[in-house]
């Protein structure tokens, strides 16, 4: 294979300029010149790509970053400028250093990883990667780079939906608190909500504060048309209904004692915003005053649109009292309905934002509320409680000999070998527990007894039968090798396992509060292979 271009070509969608073989951490082109200089470069290793502990005191994580990595592989090739960058990096470097870079592809590579959007727990190997040493050496900072933000960003967002419930819509508004424009649009995609011109993915849009306040009166609005069913509705008959429906609230015996007059400029601002989107028209109505101005001037601007045909989608509430204020909205809607005769009225959505997260979330719940859907910004897209997700890269094997990585922290210690790993699920049909075995071991059998045991705790394990086994890791990336591999699916389908996953899991591992860690183990074969390995490579003190 002369160079990627080839493989760039099977693999379809957008690919990030940013990501490129510099997107690296400089001890990874050191490591590949000493590989080279000591002729170990081609040496066939295995590496795996997992993270030590669940994100967010919780006790599950989301995969994602999957498709991203198969598309770094596909184009993977330094440029002559890039090269040049390296060896200026490493003086001293070897003219012939640059030539094997100039070389470089991944042709040669293997990829094995667990499904996008599937429920993922600790130690468990989310990708395992084959190939010369000196490539993937190279692929460890962009892999976990790639890994590390979109896993955190949608074990983020899966929990946020969470606490949110099934029946409310969760809307993504990060993009202006996001670490920079691709923080933005990777957050979007992973928070599948924001990033529609990339992605396919449903956009919703409002408007802000700057809006309503632009406006003065009514007399800005001049030569806009609203396109009825009927023909067309000039804006001085559009306005001359908002007015006439405005009187009728505010004469309305049930409503009269909320509000006397209300803001003229922002019903002008509805007005407006409403004759540009007549068929997504939704106010942020707390520009002034939420229950003296804001609702009423929606509600007037809102029948006015009935008049013509079209039904607005509802109010967005973006400060104050969120409980209280969605169930006095939802109050007045309701009222509406009733007294002026307009069916449907009271079922006007109610969207929340300002600062929403977990916690908030959880806090409405319980105080009650009458909000449809919640707009989370800086606490979704940045990880607010938790900076990075921590995933490691871990050399487990190399030219066929298992390597183990020691240390006094047992959390760090590596589990070594190539291996297999499953899910075993249970009679209700709940996962009981991932197992890892070696990679000739044979699977797991449904209906078979099996011993499953912790890789470093050796008091803690367990028989189980299970009924169903699922292979977790499947292959990706074959580099060059004509033969069968799965296919990356599109977002909607990613989207699909994530939610099904999330649904599948027993509750107990779920709940925000002391969740039941969820169990992953070995084969007692490879409990015992890990303990004599490390016996075998820890040094032995002397006692003076």
């Amino acid at each position: 294979m002369e160079n990627g271009s080839e493989l760039g070509q099977i693999i379809d969608g957008p690919t990030n300029p940013m990501v490129t073989p510099l997107l690296n951490d400089l001890y990874q082109f050191t490591m590949a010149y000493a590989y080279w200089k000591a002729g170990k470069h081609n040496e066939r290793s295995v590496f795996d790509l997992y993270f030590r502990k669940n994100p967010f005191g919780g006790e599950y994580t989301v995969f994602a970053g999957l498709e991203e990595c198969i598309k770094f592989l596909a184009n993977f090739k330094l440029s002559d400028e890039e090269i040049d960058f390296v060896r200026d990096c490493l003086p001293g470097s070897e003219e012939a250093f640059g030539d094997y870079l100039r070389g470089l592809d991944c042709s040669d590579v293997e990829v094995y990883a667990i499904p996008e959007g599937s429920v993922v727990f600790p130690k468990v190997p989310l990708m395992r990667v084959e190939g010369p040493v000196g490539v993937v050496q190279l692929l460890e900072t962009p892999f976990l780079n790639l890994v590390n933000f979109a896993s955190l960003v949608a074990t983020n967002a899966a929990r946020h939906r969470f606490v949110a419930g099934k029946s409310k819509s969760l809307l993504e508004f990060g993009a202006r608190r996001a670490q920079g424009p691709d923080g933005a649009i990777s957050a979007s995609k992973y928070c599948y909500l924001g990033a529609g011109k990339l992605f396919g993915i449903p956009l919703r849009g409002t408007h802000s504060h700057a809006y309503v306040s632009s406006f003065m009166s009514t007399d800005e609005i001049v030569d806009k048309v609203l396109r009825s069913a009927d023909g067309k509705t000039t804006c001085e008959d559009f306005v001359s209904h908002v007015q006439t429906w405005l009187k009728k609230i505010q004469y309305s015996p049930s409503l009269s004692g909320i509000f006397s007059e209300t803001n003229q400029s922002e019903l002008a601002a509805f007005t407006s915003y409403a004759l540009a989107f007549p068929k997504t028209f939704l106010a942020l109505v707390d520009t002034y005053d939420v229950m003296k101005s804001g609702i009423p001037n929606f509600c007037a601007v809102a029948l006015a649109l009935n008049d013509f045909g079209y039904k607005a989608l509802g109010i967005r509430l973006d400060s104050g009292d969120l409980a209280y204020l969605s169930r006095e909205a939802r109050n007045f809607f309701c009222t509406v309905e009733r007294e002026l005769k307009v069916p449907g009225f009271g079922k006007m959505v109610v969207t929340a934002s300002n600062d929403l997260n977990e916690e908030t979330i959880d806090a409405l719940n319980k105080q009650g509320h009458e909000v449809d859907a919640f707009g989370i910004g800086t606490y979704l897209v940045t990880c607010y409680s938790q900076a990075a997700l921590g995933c490691v890269f871990k050399l487990v094997e190399i030219n066929n000999q298992p390597r183990i990585k020691l240390s006094e922290d047992v959390t760090k210690v590596s589990i070594p070998c190539k291996k297999r790993s499953y899910r075993l699920y249970g009679k209700e049909g709940y996962p009981l527990v991932d197992i890892m075995t070696g990679e000739n071991e044979p699977p797991p059998k449904v209906g078979e007894r099996l011993l499953c045991r912790h890789p470093f705790n050796e008091s803690k394990r367990a028989y189980v039968v299970p009924q169903r086994v699922e292979e977790l890791l499947k292959c990706y990336w074959r580099g060059s090798a004509d033969e069968a591999r799965e296919e990356l699916p599109p977002l909607k389908e990613i989207r699909e396992r994530c939610i099904k996953q999330l649904e599948n899991m027993r509750p107990d591992h779920m709940r925000r509060l002391n969740p039941t860690p969820y169990k992953v183990s070995v084969s007692a074969k490879l409990y015992d292979f890990i303990h004599f390995l490390w016996l075998n490579e820890a040094p032995v003190g002397e006692l003076q």
